[in-house]
Protein backbone atom coordinates (compact mmCIF):
# COMPACT_ATOMS: atom_id res chain seq x y z
CA UNK A 1 0.00 0.00 0.00
CA UNK A 2 2.82 2.39 0.85
CA UNK A 3 4.45 1.64 -2.50
CA UNK A 4 1.21 2.38 -4.38
CA UNK A 5 0.80 5.62 -2.43
CA UNK A 6 4.35 6.64 -3.27
CA UNK A 7 3.80 5.86 -6.96
CA UNK A 8 0.59 7.87 -6.93
CA UNK A 9 2.31 10.87 -5.38
CA UNK A 10 5.13 10.54 -7.90
CA UNK A 11 2.71 10.58 -10.83
CA UNK A 12 0.87 13.58 -9.37
CA UNK A 13 4.18 15.37 -8.93
CA UNK A 14 5.25 14.69 -12.52
CA UNK A 15 1.92 15.94 -13.86
CA UNK A 16 1.57 18.92 -11.51
CA UNK A 17 5.10 20.29 -11.76
CA UNK A 18 4.79 21.70 -15.34
CA UNK A 19 1.51 23.37 -14.43
CA UNK A 20 3.02 24.86 -11.28
CA UNK A 21 5.98 26.19 -13.24
CA UNK A 22 3.67 27.69 -15.87
CA UNK A 23 1.57 29.30 -13.14
CA UNK A 24 4.53 30.86 -11.35
CA UNK A 25 5.92 32.11 -14.66
CA UNK A 26 2.55 33.67 -15.53
CA UNK A 27 2.36 35.44 -12.17
CA UNK A 28 5.93 36.72 -12.49
CA UNK A 29 5.42 37.86 -16.09
CA UNK A 30 2.19 39.65 -15.23
CA UNK A 31 3.51 41.49 -12.18
CA UNK A 32 6.78 42.43 -13.88
CA UNK A 33 5.10 43.90 -16.97
CA UNK A 34 1.47 44.79 -16.28
CA UNK A 35 0.65 48.33 -15.20
CA UNK A 36 -2.95 48.59 -14.00
CA UNK A 37 -4.21 52.15 -13.35
CA UNK A 38 -6.62 52.94 -10.51
CA UNK A 39 -9.69 53.39 -12.73
CA UNK A 40 -9.70 49.89 -14.24
CA UNK A 41 -12.53 47.78 -12.82
CA UNK A 42 -11.84 44.48 -11.01
CA UNK A 43 -8.07 44.41 -11.46
CA UNK A 44 -7.62 41.08 -9.67
CA UNK A 45 -10.15 39.32 -11.88
CA UNK A 46 -8.37 40.73 -14.90
CA UNK A 47 -5.00 39.56 -13.56
CA UNK A 48 -6.27 36.03 -12.96
CA UNK A 49 -7.70 35.79 -16.47
CA UNK A 50 -4.42 37.17 -17.79
CA UNK A 51 -2.45 34.51 -15.91
CA UNK A 52 -4.44 31.78 -17.64
CA UNK A 53 -3.86 33.44 -21.01
CA UNK A 54 -0.10 33.68 -20.36
CA UNK A 55 0.01 30.01 -19.34
CA UNK A 56 -1.69 28.99 -22.58
CA UNK A 57 0.57 31.14 -24.76
CA UNK A 58 3.70 29.95 -22.93
CA UNK A 59 2.71 26.29 -23.15
CA UNK A 60 2.23 26.77 -26.88
CA UNK A 61 5.62 28.43 -27.28
CA UNK A 62 7.34 25.60 -25.37
CA UNK A 63 5.67 22.99 -27.59
CA UNK A 64 6.73 24.89 -30.71
CA UNK A 65 10.35 25.18 -29.55
CA UNK A 66 10.43 21.46 -28.73
CA UNK A 67 9.14 20.71 -32.22
CA UNK A 68 5.97 19.07 -30.91
CA UNK A 69 3.46 21.38 -32.59
CA UNK A 70 2.92 25.02 -33.40
CA UNK A 71 2.10 27.48 -30.66
CA UNK A 72 -1.21 28.37 -32.28
CA UNK A 73 -2.32 24.72 -32.25
CA UNK A 74 -2.01 24.62 -28.46
CA UNK A 75 -3.87 27.93 -28.08
CA UNK A 76 -6.70 26.69 -30.30
CA UNK A 77 -6.96 23.33 -28.54
CA UNK A 78 -7.17 24.82 -25.04
CA UNK A 79 -9.52 27.67 -25.91
CA UNK A 80 -11.85 25.23 -27.66
CA UNK A 81 -12.29 23.41 -24.34
CA UNK A 82 -14.46 26.30 -23.16
CA UNK A 83 -17.92 25.06 -22.20
CA UNK A 84 -20.78 26.28 -24.36
CA UNK A 85 -24.50 26.26 -23.85
CA UNK A 86 -27.53 27.32 -25.85
CA UNK A 87 -30.14 29.60 -24.39
CA UNK A 88 -33.46 27.65 -24.29
CA UNK A 89 -35.19 30.48 -26.13
CA UNK A 90 -32.92 30.00 -29.18
CA UNK A 91 -31.89 27.37 -31.66
CA UNK A 92 -29.09 27.25 -34.22
CA UNK A 93 -28.03 25.53 -37.44
CA UNK A 94 -24.49 24.86 -38.65
CA UNK A 95 -24.41 25.62 -42.36
CA UNK A 96 -22.08 26.69 -45.16
CA UNK A 97 -22.57 29.98 -46.98
CA UNK A 98 -20.90 29.63 -50.38
CA UNK A 99 -18.39 27.23 -48.82
CA UNK A 100 -17.76 29.26 -45.64
CA UNK A 101 -18.84 27.53 -42.39
CA UNK A 102 -21.34 29.55 -40.37
CA UNK A 103 -23.61 29.04 -37.39
CA UNK A 104 -27.01 30.69 -37.71
CA UNK A 105 -28.84 31.55 -34.47
CA UNK A 106 -32.63 32.05 -34.37
CA UNK A 107 -35.07 33.08 -31.64
CA UNK A 108 -37.69 30.36 -31.11
CA UNK A 109 -40.47 32.89 -30.54
CA UNK A 110 -42.44 33.65 -33.70
CA UNK A 111 -42.08 37.07 -35.27
CA UNK A 112 -44.82 39.20 -36.78
CA UNK A 113 -42.58 39.88 -39.76
CA UNK A 114 -39.07 39.48 -41.03
CA UNK A 115 -36.37 40.00 -38.41
CA UNK A 116 -33.15 41.97 -38.52
CA UNK A 117 -30.02 40.01 -39.34
CA UNK A 118 -26.51 40.41 -38.00
CA UNK A 119 -23.27 38.94 -39.38
CA UNK A 120 -20.69 38.48 -36.61
CA UNK A 121 -16.93 38.21 -37.25
CA UNK A 122 -15.13 36.90 -34.18
CA UNK A 123 -11.79 38.03 -32.74
CA UNK A 124 -8.65 36.05 -32.00
CA UNK A 125 -5.81 37.76 -33.88
CA UNK A 126 -6.81 35.92 -37.05
CA UNK A 127 -5.00 32.81 -35.82
CA UNK A 128 -7.40 31.40 -33.23
CA UNK A 129 -11.00 31.93 -32.18
CA UNK A 130 -13.96 30.11 -33.65
CA UNK A 131 -17.71 29.77 -33.84
CA UNK A 132 -17.57 27.57 -30.72
CA UNK A 133 -15.44 30.00 -28.68
CA UNK A 134 -17.86 32.86 -29.39
CA UNK A 135 -20.99 30.72 -29.10
CA UNK A 136 -22.16 32.16 -25.77
CA UNK A 137 -21.53 35.74 -26.92
CA UNK A 138 -23.67 35.10 -30.01
CA UNK A 139 -26.38 33.63 -27.75
CA UNK A 140 -26.56 36.88 -25.81
CA UNK A 141 -26.63 39.15 -28.88
CA UNK A 142 -29.28 37.01 -30.60
CA UNK A 143 -31.55 36.90 -27.56
CA UNK A 144 -31.22 40.53 -26.47
CA UNK A 145 -31.36 41.87 -30.02
CA UNK A 146 -34.24 39.60 -31.11
CA UNK A 147 -32.52 38.96 -34.40
CA UNK A 148 -31.07 36.25 -36.62
CA UNK A 149 -27.31 36.09 -36.18
CA UNK A 150 -24.75 34.56 -38.52
CA UNK A 151 -21.44 33.70 -36.85
CA UNK A 152 -18.72 33.35 -39.48
CA UNK A 153 -16.19 30.54 -39.08
CA UNK A 154 -13.57 32.09 -41.31
CA UNK A 155 -10.40 30.13 -42.03
CA UNK A 156 -7.44 30.93 -39.83
CA UNK A 157 -3.86 31.94 -40.46
CA UNK A 158 -1.13 30.81 -40.87
CA UNK A 159 -2.61 27.84 -42.74
CA UNK A 160 -4.78 30.24 -44.71
CA UNK A 161 -2.83 33.48 -45.27
CA UNK A 162 -4.24 37.01 -45.27
CA UNK A 163 -6.58 38.16 -46.79
CA UNK A 164 -8.43 34.81 -46.58
CA UNK A 165 -10.15 35.85 -43.35
CA UNK A 166 -11.56 39.07 -44.77
CA UNK A 167 -12.56 37.28 -47.98
CA UNK A 168 -14.44 34.57 -46.05
CA UNK A 169 -16.32 37.24 -44.09
CA UNK A 170 -17.18 39.02 -47.34
CA UNK A 171 -18.34 35.78 -48.99
CA UNK A 172 -20.59 34.86 -46.05
CA UNK A 173 -22.04 38.38 -45.88
CA UNK A 174 -22.83 38.44 -49.60
CA UNK A 175 -24.56 35.05 -49.36
CA UNK A 176 -26.65 36.24 -46.42
CA UNK A 177 -27.65 39.47 -48.16
CA UNK A 178 -28.65 37.58 -51.29
CA UNK A 179 -30.65 34.94 -49.39
CA UNK A 180 -31.86 36.84 -46.33
CA UNK A 181 -35.53 35.99 -46.84
CA UNK A 182 -34.77 32.29 -46.61
CA UNK A 183 -33.57 32.85 -43.04
CA UNK A 184 -36.51 34.99 -42.00
CA UNK A 185 -34.54 38.22 -42.35
CA UNK A 186 -35.42 41.51 -44.01
CA UNK A 187 -32.59 41.99 -46.57
CA UNK A 188 -32.68 45.75 -45.96
CA UNK A 189 -31.99 45.20 -42.24
CA UNK A 190 -28.67 43.32 -42.25
CA UNK A 191 -25.87 44.56 -39.97
CA UNK A 192 -22.18 43.63 -40.24
CA UNK A 193 -20.31 43.41 -36.94
CA UNK A 194 -17.03 42.27 -35.46
CA UNK A 195 -14.91 42.23 -32.31
CA UNK A 196 -11.19 43.07 -32.21
CA UNK A 197 -9.64 41.79 -35.46
CA UNK A 198 -13.15 40.72 -36.48
CA UNK A 199 -14.04 44.41 -36.48
CA UNK A 200 -11.24 45.01 -38.98
CA UNK A 201 -12.76 42.39 -41.26
CA UNK A 202 -16.27 43.77 -40.73
CA UNK A 203 -15.22 47.33 -41.56
CA UNK A 204 -13.39 46.11 -44.68
CA UNK A 205 -16.51 44.21 -45.79
CA UNK A 206 -18.69 47.30 -45.28
CA UNK A 207 -16.29 49.35 -47.40
CA UNK A 208 -16.13 46.71 -50.11
CA UNK A 209 -19.92 46.63 -50.43
CA UNK A 210 -20.21 50.39 -50.91
CA UNK A 211 -21.63 51.13 -54.32
CA UNK A 212 -22.70 47.54 -55.05
CA UNK A 213 -26.07 47.49 -56.80
CA UNK A 214 -26.44 43.73 -57.12
CA UNK A 215 -27.06 43.17 -53.37
CA UNK A 216 -29.06 45.04 -50.73
CA UNK A 217 -27.18 47.74 -48.86
CA UNK A 218 -26.01 47.03 -45.33
CA UNK A 219 -28.22 48.68 -42.73
CA UNK A 220 -25.41 49.31 -40.24
CA UNK A 221 -22.04 48.23 -38.91
CA UNK A 222 -21.00 47.47 -35.32
CA UNK A 223 -17.27 47.69 -34.58
CA UNK A 224 -16.18 46.54 -31.12
CA UNK A 225 -12.76 47.83 -29.93
CA UNK A 226 -11.04 47.23 -33.26
CA UNK A 227 -7.89 48.61 -34.82
CA UNK A 228 -8.30 50.72 -37.95
CA UNK A 229 -4.75 51.70 -38.82
CA UNK A 230 -1.30 50.11 -38.59
CA UNK A 231 0.72 53.25 -39.08
CA UNK A 232 1.29 54.85 -35.66
CA UNK A 233 1.67 52.80 -32.46
CA UNK A 234 2.47 55.81 -30.28
CA UNK A 235 -0.91 57.46 -30.05
CA UNK A 236 -2.05 58.42 -26.52
CA UNK A 237 -3.84 55.12 -25.84
CA UNK A 238 -0.92 53.09 -27.19
CA UNK A 239 1.34 54.75 -24.63
CA UNK A 240 -1.09 54.90 -21.72
CA UNK A 241 -2.37 51.34 -22.05
CA UNK A 242 0.67 49.59 -23.49
CA UNK A 243 0.95 47.19 -20.55
CA UNK A 244 -2.71 46.51 -19.71
CA UNK A 245 -4.19 43.03 -20.24
CA UNK A 246 -5.58 41.32 -22.13
CA UNK A 247 -3.58 42.78 -25.01
CA UNK A 248 -0.31 44.61 -24.54
CA UNK A 249 0.70 46.94 -27.35
CA UNK A 250 3.86 44.90 -28.05
CA UNK A 251 1.92 41.64 -27.96
CA UNK A 252 -0.50 42.92 -30.59
CA UNK A 253 2.41 43.64 -32.94
CA UNK A 254 3.91 40.23 -32.15
CA UNK A 255 0.63 38.42 -32.90
CA UNK A 256 0.24 40.56 -36.01
CA UNK A 257 3.53 39.30 -37.42
CA UNK A 258 2.39 35.75 -36.65
CA UNK A 259 -0.90 36.39 -38.41
CA UNK A 260 0.79 37.62 -41.55
CA UNK A 261 3.45 34.92 -41.40
CA UNK A 262 6.27 37.46 -41.03
CA UNK A 263 9.38 37.43 -38.89
CA UNK A 264 8.93 38.72 -35.34
CA UNK A 265 12.27 40.50 -35.79
CA UNK A 266 10.25 43.22 -37.56
CA UNK A 267 8.29 44.10 -34.41
CA UNK A 268 10.58 46.87 -33.18
CA UNK A 269 10.69 48.66 -36.55
CA UNK A 270 6.90 48.45 -36.86
CA UNK A 271 6.44 49.81 -33.34
CA UNK A 272 8.56 52.81 -34.30
CA UNK A 273 6.77 53.33 -37.64
CA UNK A 274 9.73 52.58 -39.91
CA UNK A 275 7.48 50.55 -42.22
CA UNK A 276 5.53 53.63 -43.38
CA UNK A 277 6.71 55.25 -46.66
CA UNK A 278 7.05 59.03 -46.67
CA UNK A 279 4.29 59.52 -49.25
CA UNK A 280 1.88 57.54 -47.04
CA UNK A 281 2.83 59.66 -44.03
CA UNK A 282 1.85 62.75 -45.99
CA UNK A 283 -1.38 61.24 -47.28
CA UNK A 284 -2.63 59.59 -44.10
CA UNK A 285 -1.08 61.83 -41.45
CA UNK A 286 -4.15 64.09 -41.43
CA UNK A 287 -6.23 61.13 -40.22
CA UNK A 288 -3.71 59.37 -37.97
CA UNK A 289 -2.90 62.20 -35.62
CA UNK A 290 -3.22 62.84 -31.90
CA UNK A 291 -4.64 66.24 -32.92
CA UNK A 292 -7.85 64.40 -33.85
CA UNK A 293 -8.21 62.90 -30.37
CA UNK A 294 -10.10 64.84 -27.66
CA UNK A 295 -7.87 66.36 -25.00
CA UNK A 296 -9.43 64.37 -22.18
CA UNK A 297 -7.86 61.23 -23.60
CA UNK A 298 -4.35 62.68 -23.40
CA UNK A 299 -4.25 63.35 -19.67
CA UNK A 300 -2.51 60.19 -18.52
CA UNK A 301 1.06 61.09 -19.40
CA UNK A 302 0.97 61.24 -23.20
CA UNK A 303 4.12 62.46 -24.96
CA UNK A 304 4.22 62.97 -28.71
CA UNK A 305 6.58 60.53 -30.43
CA UNK A 306 7.19 61.08 -34.17
CA UNK A 307 7.49 58.15 -36.57
CA UNK A 308 11.05 56.88 -36.99
CA UNK A 309 12.89 57.18 -40.30
CA UNK A 310 11.44 55.16 -43.14
CA UNK A 311 13.16 51.85 -43.89
CA UNK A 312 12.22 50.63 -47.38
CA UNK A 313 13.32 47.08 -46.60
CA UNK A 314 10.80 46.86 -43.74
CA UNK A 315 7.94 48.10 -45.92
CA UNK A 316 8.87 45.65 -48.67
CA UNK A 317 8.61 42.79 -46.20
CA UNK A 318 5.31 43.94 -44.75
CA UNK A 319 3.24 46.07 -47.18
CA UNK A 320 0.00 44.33 -46.13
CA UNK A 321 -0.21 46.38 -42.94
CA UNK A 322 -1.12 49.53 -44.82
CA UNK A 323 -3.59 47.97 -47.26
CA UNK A 324 -7.11 49.29 -46.90
CA UNK A 325 -8.44 45.77 -46.17
CA UNK A 326 -6.44 45.88 -42.93
CA UNK A 327 -6.20 49.63 -42.25
CA UNK A 328 -9.79 50.73 -42.83
CA UNK A 329 -9.04 54.33 -41.87
CA UNK A 330 -7.15 54.73 -45.16
CA UNK A 331 -10.16 54.23 -47.44
CA UNK A 332 -10.91 56.97 -49.95
CA UNK A 333 -13.37 59.74 -49.08
CA UNK A 334 -15.79 58.50 -51.73
CA UNK A 335 -16.03 55.17 -49.90
CA UNK A 336 -16.19 56.54 -46.35
CA UNK A 337 -19.07 58.88 -47.26
CA UNK A 338 -21.26 55.95 -48.32
CA UNK A 339 -20.79 53.78 -45.23
CA UNK A 340 -23.91 52.81 -43.27
CA UNK A 341 -24.93 53.96 -39.81
CA UNK A 342 -22.30 52.83 -37.35
CA UNK A 343 -21.89 51.86 -33.71
CA UNK A 344 -18.29 52.12 -32.50
CA UNK A 345 -17.37 50.63 -29.14
CA UNK A 346 -14.15 51.65 -27.40
CA UNK A 347 -12.60 50.84 -24.02
CA UNK A 348 -10.74 53.41 -21.94
CA UNK A 349 -7.95 51.01 -20.98
CA UNK A 350 -7.42 49.49 -24.43
CA UNK A 351 -4.13 50.21 -26.21
CA UNK A 352 -6.19 50.57 -29.41
CA UNK A 353 -8.82 52.91 -27.98
CA UNK A 354 -7.64 55.79 -30.14
CA UNK A 355 -8.09 53.84 -33.37
CA UNK A 356 -11.81 53.83 -32.56
CA UNK A 357 -11.73 57.57 -31.85
CA UNK A 358 -9.92 58.31 -35.11
CA UNK A 359 -12.29 56.19 -37.20
CA UNK A 360 -15.27 57.73 -35.42
CA UNK A 361 -14.06 61.22 -36.33
CA UNK A 362 -13.35 60.24 -39.93
CA UNK A 363 -16.86 58.86 -40.34
CA UNK A 364 -18.50 61.85 -38.67
CA UNK A 365 -16.50 64.32 -40.76
CA UNK A 366 -17.75 62.49 -43.86
CA UNK A 367 -21.40 62.74 -42.82
CA UNK A 368 -21.88 59.16 -41.61
CA UNK A 369 -24.24 58.80 -38.65
CA UNK A 370 -22.15 57.41 -35.77
CA UNK A 371 -23.17 56.11 -32.36
CA UNK A 372 -20.40 55.70 -29.84
CA UNK A 373 -20.23 53.73 -26.64
CA UNK A 374 -17.15 54.14 -24.46
CA UNK A 375 -16.62 51.53 -21.73
CA UNK A 376 -14.96 53.72 -19.12
CA UNK A 377 -13.67 50.93 -16.86
CA UNK A 378 -12.81 48.20 -19.37
CA UNK A 379 -9.92 46.93 -21.46
CA UNK A 380 -9.42 45.03 -24.71
CA UNK A 381 -11.11 41.64 -25.07
CA UNK A 382 -13.58 42.19 -22.25
CA UNK A 383 -16.63 40.62 -23.92
CA UNK A 384 -15.00 37.19 -24.02
CA UNK A 385 -15.51 37.10 -20.22
CA UNK A 386 -19.30 37.49 -20.46
CA UNK A 387 -19.90 33.89 -19.36
CA UNK A 388 -16.98 33.45 -16.94
CA UNK A 389 -19.29 33.40 -13.92
CA UNK A 390 -17.59 35.01 -10.92
CA UNK A 391 -14.72 36.10 -13.18
CA UNK A 392 -16.95 37.87 -15.70
CA UNK A 393 -16.04 41.52 -16.06
CA UNK A 394 -19.01 43.95 -15.89
CA UNK A 395 -17.99 45.73 -19.09
CA UNK A 396 -18.74 42.57 -21.06
CA UNK A 397 -22.50 42.58 -20.56
CA UNK A 398 -22.55 46.38 -20.67
CA UNK A 399 -21.09 46.32 -24.19
CA UNK A 400 -23.34 43.49 -25.40
CA UNK A 401 -26.38 45.36 -24.06
CA UNK A 402 -25.31 48.43 -26.04
CA UNK A 403 -24.98 46.35 -29.21
CA UNK A 404 -28.45 44.86 -28.72
CA UNK A 405 -30.01 48.26 -27.98
CA UNK A 406 -28.39 49.79 -31.06
CA UNK A 407 -29.67 47.01 -33.31
CA UNK A 408 -33.21 47.30 -31.93
CA UNK A 409 -33.16 51.07 -32.48
CA UNK A 410 -32.53 50.78 -36.22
Amino acid sequence: MELLWALFLGVVGVVATPFALLFFWAVYYDFSRTRIPPGLAHPWKLRLIHWVFIMIITAGEICERLGLCRQVAVVRFITELKRTRLDPSLFFKDLHFSGVPVRVYYPKAPSAGLRRGLVFCHGGCGTFGSIALYHNICNIITKKGDLVLVSVGYRLAPEHPYPTQYQDCLTATLHFLQNANAYGVDPSQVIISGESIGGIFASAVAQKLVGRTDVPKLRAQVLIYSGFQVMDFNLPSNQQNSAIPLLYRDSAIYFGTKYFGKSTSLCDDILKGSHVPNEMRLKYGKWVSADNIPERFKRRGYQQVPLASYKPEVYRQFPELLEVTFSSLFAEDSVIRQLPETLIVSCEYDAYRDDSLLYKKRLEDSGVRVHWFHAENSSHGVIITCDFGFFALPGAIEILDQVADFVKSL
